[in-house]
């Protein structure tokens, strides 16, 4: 296991970017960066040995200081939507930033993504029966940050270890009561990020319900049954197979609630892409996980080039809206509580 770190260029303010590199004994790395605690390449192989890159990335940090489709971010405060940007918390009512038509997307117009985090390397300790090589990163988020509540303190931690898994670990407190919902928002494409339309991957997602949601894809509070609908992945099924009839969204854009207790690392999906024979399942902790076929990309400098559904995100989280509906799981942190969820990507070749 190794870890290297170099500069990565700076930010508009002259502060410094720093990549690192996470590299295991079989030579298979990852490489993330203090901007926006994002990831940045996983390069692992393909059933033939084959190397590549399977993360959308920008060459260089200038991609990642403008306006982007959050490639590889840790989002927050609140990730997904905040229908109106409005939630009441103890009887007081607060409103926060409107950046999504008449609502709050992924924590307002200034996220977590376009912040310098600060670094610490943390290499496996043997003797203390270690196994992984870490990054940890920490935020803090002042009281009224994008509207939101309380001084919050946020840690996003990435570790590799040689069995090709990558944890993302996050932990947050807060100094008021405010709403918490934290992911990665990476892009994956399993053959490669130059092989093409990704819709022919097949994905298994343990799920047997989803989110309801309404014209603007703000929940409606309702959870659904998967049985007979085009979001059915319980067994195996490309992408593509139903992509056609969503037209409203112009693919997956939708939350899943994941089988299981929430709170314990369990199975929430498995890719896998039949040219490549890669494949990467993800274990979270989190209750729910937004799959999106990466609709929107505009083939432009905002993603790089890459154009609609040549990647994939499965964006482990708690639902969106959930301040404002009782019956979703809590959001809302406290002063005294610790934020904490994990979740786990596995490679195979």
């Amino acid at each position: 296991m190794s870890i290297i770190a170099v500069p990565f260029g700076e930010t508009s303010d002259g502060a410094p970017v720093t990549k690192v590199t996470l590299t295991n004994k079989s030579g298979n790395h990852v490489s993330v960066m203090n901007w926006g605690a994002s990831l940045l390449e996983v390069v692992v192989p393909d059933r033939s040995g084959k190397r590549e890159n399977i993360n959308f990335v920008f060459e260089s940090l200038e991609g990642y200081l403008g306006k982007h489709s959050g490639f590889g971010s840790t989002i927050g405060r609140f990730c997904n939507r905040i229908g109106l940007g409005q939630f009441t918390i103890d009887g007081v009512k607060h409103q926060v930033t409107v950046n999504k038509g008449k609502h709050c997307l992924h924590g307002g117009a200034v996220n977590f993504s376009h912040h310098n985090w600060s670094t610490e390397l943390i290499p496996a300790d043997e003797a203390r029966g270690e196994t992984e090589d870490r990054v940890r990163y920490t935020l803090v988020s002042p009281d009224g940050d994008e509207g939101f509540p309380g001084e919050l303190t946020v840690t996003a931690e990435y570790g590799w270890n040689d069995a090709n898994e990558l944890t993302l670990e996050y932990r947050a407190t807060t100094t008021a009561p405010t709403p918490v919902n934290l992911t990665n928002h990476s892009y994956w494409n399993l053959g490669g990020v130059d092989s093409g339309i990704a819709l022919n991957h097949e994905a298994m997602i343990h799920s047997s319900k989803l989110l309801d949601t309404d014209e603007d894809q703000i929940p409606t509070g309702d959870i659904l049954d998967v049985d007979n609908t085009p979001f059915d992945f319980r067994k195996p099924m490309p992408f593509a197979r139903h992509i056609e009839s969503l037209p409203a969204t112009k693919g997956y854009d939708h939350c899943y609630v994941i089988d299981g207790e929430t709170g314990t690392l369990r199975p929430a999906a498995r890719v896998t892409d039949p040219v490549s024979g890669r494949v990467m399942e993800l274990e979270t902790t989190f209750p729910g996980m937004q799959l999106y076929t990466a609709n929107n990309l505009k083939g432009d400098a905002s993603s790089a080039g890459y154009p609609p559904h040549t990647s994939f995100c499965l964006e482990t989280q708690y639902y969106p809206d959930a301040p404002n509906h009782a019956n979703f799981p809590s959001t809302v942190l406290r002063p005294g509580e610790s934020f904490h969820e994990k979740t786990v990507h596995r490679f195979i070749s």
